[in-house]
């Protein structure tokens, strides 16, 4: 793949600075896609060169630490639907991602990649995000849903059965679409560097069965623990 210099970077931001422009317009919510897009540049930045530190170590106990920090990051950030009860739940998304996420990453990165050694961190780590990412959302997704429909007079099997559909619309729908309507980050991206599509096409089968496996079986275990 081509590099892409300074110049063409800050071209990309050309249809950015339309929506901008929008948002700023007709004052909708101007201040929160700002502060979003300058915490998207920080981010990357700092993680681009958090990697190649963390790659060029070379060290499974780090490559742990980071994941354990990803694991908590997505906890916590999974209840962002639900600020009175997040602390009182985050125990049992820990447990979720951790489980569910966790599982998911373990298939992928040891049986089916092979992974070698077993921590290989330019494997694991853009896979966790991947995986955690999914958990997250799902979680998020069931947690919001789930505590709505206690508060509109369903018993728990309902607002369980509702709240599971609801976190897995996405990633079912997203199984739908692919290939059909998008070709999703990880196929583009390798057929951009020249992989074969037919390849490509298999790395993706493998990105859908992990983010809907770590979807369904994270959201699965964090309704399985609530009550009413």
């Amino acid at each position: 793949m081509a590099e892409i210099n300074l110049t063409q970077l800050t071209i990309a931001f050309i249809p950015v600075l339309g929506v901008m422009a929008i948002l700023f317009k007709w004052q909708i919510g101007f201040g929160t896609a700002s502060y979003g897009l300058l915490r998207m540049l920080g981010q990357l930045l700092l993680v681009g060169y958090f990697l190649t530190s963390i790659f060029e170590s070379d060290s499974a106990w780090v490559v742990m630490a980071v994941l354990t920090v990803m694991v908590c990051a997505a906890s916590w950030i999974a209840l962002r639907a639900l600020p009175d009860k997040r602390k009182r739940l985050f125990a049992d998304a820990l447990l979720a991602v951790v489980v569910g996420g966790g599982f998911t990453l373990t298939v992928i990165t040891q049986l089916v990649l092979d992974a070698d050694p077993w921590f290989n961190p330019k494997l694991m780590l853009p896979l966790a995000g991947m995986i955690f990412a999914s958990s997250m959302n799902s979680i998020s997704l069931a947690g919001e849903r789930y505590y709505s429909e206690l508060d509109n007079g369903h018993n728990i099997e309902q607002a369980r059965a509702s709240s599971y559909k609801a976190a897995m619309i996405p990633v079912v729908n997203s199984l739908f679409a692919v290939g059909l309507v998008s070709l999703p980050g990880m196929m583009t991206g390798q057929i951009l560097a020249g992989v074969s599509p037919l390849i490509a096409a298999r790395y993706q089968i493998v990105v859908m069965c992990m983010i809907f496996g770590a979807s369904g079986l994270s959201s699965a275990l964090f309704l399985s623990r609530q009550k009413l």
